[in-house]
């Protein structure tokens, strides 16, 4: 006879545990199911059920059945994705766990054999075996790799040597306009950090701003400088907007002008200065005019810096003194011919781009706040008296003479907020156009306006009249425009040499076009785009451009896709992708559960475009995968009014039907619901027009409910710097870290610990009076994506005396 056999407590309690996972899992995949997701989780469910029953009676029944769900689960998971390490780990976690569970000694003993079974270890030797199936499993899912793109670039391409003038204007050894020079290109010649040295590169010296976010500034707060070397000066703004000059060598203040903007009077959606532009007077006005006027003498060379409050000022750059004779009293007035007026509404974000004795500026509005925000006219103005040449409102495109007072521009009309890049030679500035806000719902947007929405516009850099203007999406809805500086280069072609301009954008298609006459330089067909139910009162785009050249993931996210560090947070996300409508990239807008917006409204490629290579013809570039949750919700049904201090949340839209509702898609611990990596580097070979190596990029350690660095990957908001020696730089991932690649394959080859985010572009110049190379970033956090907030600008270099390569 078998004696009576009683469970223990700790049996019973592990029963419980696996019952409550059970029930979880059930009442989860009972809910996607009839969603028409996978069947898996209600199955898993009642199978963690039967084997919590099982452990809870002290039945060793339950290590066979534990094995049979084990193994169930690893077929599922394989055949769902691959031997995708961080795919799987989720998928069998907790199953992984509860079996070893059940197999440790002090467990195992306490389970009696059923009384009939006549070899009561087979449960024992199945549940072993499933384990060491799931190891394997694991161990090979640790060498396979889905997602990088390993390769070099061409010996030829890396052999090249530069020939004609790669950056107009420019010294060699500086850093003069935002992009390096007009082209935007954010390549330095210098050549002393090379792949064989760079870990020698040291920490040179710090700087600390002394601006920090105050109690009234809004949450979207970001330190996004990137500074100018010129005038054996370094040059930075902050925030606030207070500019500052350094000493290049050792980071020491030489002038700080504070301009003392209204921080109080509005609402401000943003506080971000990304840069600032700097002007010879002498030197510009030597090709049109010599004569010298009294304002040169005042300020022969002067910093032109935006504002928060909508202004645009003029500082002596030698002495940091406002240059009194520009505008009224150094300062120009931004809202002046505006009809919307209210203080905060307006924001400069990005410096001026300035050329040939013109200085092109455009400004911010408020994001999906209301129909009545001030116009997105771009303006032309005379660097050295600030009076203004020309005025470009695309809701009026055609009349660019300077308005007279008491004619105001249209509200509302699309905005650029990015930077802006010149080409001198063909007297034409290439701006990055926004949308008309709202952005989400544009079935009344300005019929003139709407062509420019999410286009690059040339204009005539002495009229401000229209070149040319090139459209990356048709009755833009997704908030897919175009924020990064497009970036000019001269490509090499079968047929020679084609000067163009390279557009990132938002929706991951990079648009190649040839800068003289706007053709295209790689093919963009016209492709069919999802058109059913658009809501109400709005119409969609039949057709979008796709360029040949893509970072946009070659097949749309499916359930499959979604992620969690457990099965029951995926369980979740894809309890929340099947409630969503979503077709792919132009998914519509919708209300009711809302849509799944992917590439979501930060893109695949944001404000920090691209950093090109001249040379060696090469693209550079960090794309970001994210997906947003938004939601329509009809006017009737919302009294939202604002104030949000962000572009996410409930955002009123005001004048339009709906109000709109955004937020990141995020699993309930907090992680992305799309599966990593979430971010990369990679390089594209522009003879050829191929990419040559892609690379996640970027821990977890300072990301995520734990801050556990995990190689998965991490988004990066804010571009990257390339230099001669073959070395690229990239600070702004969400873990604070400086990293250095191999431009030949992608290869990090140092990295450096921030003490906060560095959401912002590094840059290099060499010293003139050391003849060191240096590379500099702001360290200074960003208030929206929640990464650590500083006013820590950084330098590194090699130590002194270190070898310089010889050409």
């Amino acid at each position: 006879m078998i004696p009576s056999f009683r469970p223990g407590p700790l049996l019973k309690v592990t029963g419980v545990i696996f019952v409550l996972f059970g029930l979880a899992l059930l009442g989860g995949g009972i809910w996607l199911a009839t969603l028409g997701g996978s069947w898996y989780y209600l199955l898993a469910g009642i199978g963690m059920l039967i084997a919590g029953v099982l452990v809870f009676k002290g039945k060793r029944s339950a290590q066979a059945f534990m094995a049979l769900l084990l193994i169930a689960t690893l077929i599922w998971s394989v055949i769902e994705v691959k031997f995708d390490w961080w795919q799987l780990l989720p998928r069998l976690d907790i199953w992984f766990v509860a079996a070893v569970w059940l197999l440790l000694p002090f467990v195992s003993r306490r389970l009696a054999p059923p009384a009939a079974q006549k070899q009561p270890q087979a449960g024992k030797t199945a549940l072993c075996a499933a384990v060491a199936l799931t190891v394997i499993a694991g161990v090979i899912a640790l060498f396979q790799d889905y997602h990088d793109l390993h390769g070099d670039v061409p010996a030829e391409n890396m052999a090249a040597t530069a020939s004609g003038d790669l950056a107009p204007g420019v010294e060699h050894n500086d850093w003069s306009a935002y992009g390096r020079s007009g082209y935007g290109d954010r390549y330095a010649p210098a050549a002393q950090i090379t792949p064989a040295n760079i870990s020698g590169l040291k920490e040179a010296w710090t700087y600390h701003t002394g601006d920090f976010k105050g109690p009234n500034d809004p949450g979207e707060i970001a330190n996004e400088v990137t500074p100018l070397k010129v005038n054996d000066m370094l040059y930075l703004c902050t925030p606030h907007n207070i500019v500052i000059a350094l000493n290049p060598d050792t980071g020491k203040e030489i002038w700080r002008h504070d301009p003392k903007i209204n921080r109080d009077a509005a609402s401000y959606q943003h506080m971000i200065c990304r840069g600032v532009a700097y002007w010879d007077v002498n030197a510009g006005r030597a090709k049109n005019n010599p004569a010298p006027e009294a304002a040169s003498m005042e300020c022969p060379r002067r910093i032109l810096a935006p504002t928060m409050d909508g202004t645009m000022i003029a500082v002596n750059a030698d002495t940091g003194e406002s240059c009194k004779s520009f505008g009224n009293n150094g300062v120009v007035n931004l809202y002046k011919n505006m009809a919307m007026i209210k203080r905060g509404f307006l924001m400069p974000t990005s410096p001026p781009a300035v050329a040939q004795n013109v200085a092109v500026i455009a400004a911010s509005v408020t994001d999906n706040h209301s129909t009545e925000e001030p116009s997105g006219v771009i303006r032309g103005y005379d660097p050295v008296t600030g009076k203004l040449l020309w005025n470009w409102d695309p809701a009026t495109p055609e009349d660019t003479k300077p308005f007279p007072e008491g004619k105001n521009y249209t509200n509302n009309s699309p905005n650029s907020w990015g930077v802006a890049s010149i080409d001198e030679k063909l007297g034409m500035v290439y701006i990055p156009m926004g949308n008309e806000t709202p952005d989400t719902w544009g079935g009344n947007r300005n019929k003139n306006g709407e062509k420019f929405n999410s286009a690059i516009v040339a204009l005539d850099l002495a009229t401000g009249k229209v070149r040319w203007v090139y459209q990356t999406v048709h009755h833009d809805i997704w908030d897919m425009d175009i924020g990064g500086q497009p970036s000019l280069v001269d490509i090499d072609t079968p047929k020679g040499k084609v000067p163009s301009v390279v557009a990132t954008t938002k929706r991951g298609d990079i648009y190649v076009i040839d800068r003289r006459d706007g053709s295209l330089v790689v093919p963009a067909p016209e492709k069919p785009v999802p058109t059913s139910n658009p809501a109400a009162g709005d119409t969609l785009s039949p057709t979008q451009p796709f360029s040949a050249l893509t970072f946009l993931p070659e097949r749309n996210i499916s359930e499959a896709d979604m992620w969690g560090t457990t099965p029951f947070d995926q369980l979740a996300c894809r309890i929340i992708f099947k409630e969503r409508r979503y077709e792919g990239p132009f998914t519509p807008q919708t209300a009711g559960k809302g849509a799944v917006i992917s590439p979501g409204p930060l893109g695949i490629f944001e404000w920090g475009g691209a950093a090109i290579d001249p040379v060696r013809q090469l693209l550079i570039v960090n794309p970001d995968y994210m997906g947003f949750l938004e939601k329509l919700v009809p006017r009737a049904e919302t009294t939202a009014k604002g104030g949000t201090g962000g572009e996410m949340g409930l955002q009123p839209q005001t004048g339009v039907p709906f109000a709109v509702e955004i937020k990141a898609f995020l699993s309930p611990l907090g992680f992305p619901c799309q599966a990593p990596p979430w971010g990369y580097v990679a390089a594209v070979d522009l003879r050829t027009m191929k990419k040559v190596w892609m690379h996640k990029n970027g821990t977890t350690r300072d990301s995520g409910p734990v801050p556990i660095p995990l190689p998965l990957g991490v988004p990066s908001l804010g571009g990257m710097v390339t230099t001669g020696g073959g070395v690229t730089f990239l600070s702004s991932t969400l873990d604070y870290y400086i990293r250095g690649y191999d431009v030949s394959n992608g290869k990090v080859l140092w990295k450096a610990r921030l003490p906060a985010g560095g959401q912002a572009t590094p840059m290099s110049y060499v010293s003139n009076k050391s003849g060191r190379q240096f590379v500099v970033v702001m360290a200074g956090g960003h208030g929206s994506l929640g990464t650590k907030m500083s006013d820590t600008l950084i330098a590194y270099a090699l130590p002194e005396g270190t070898a310089v390569p010889k050409k």
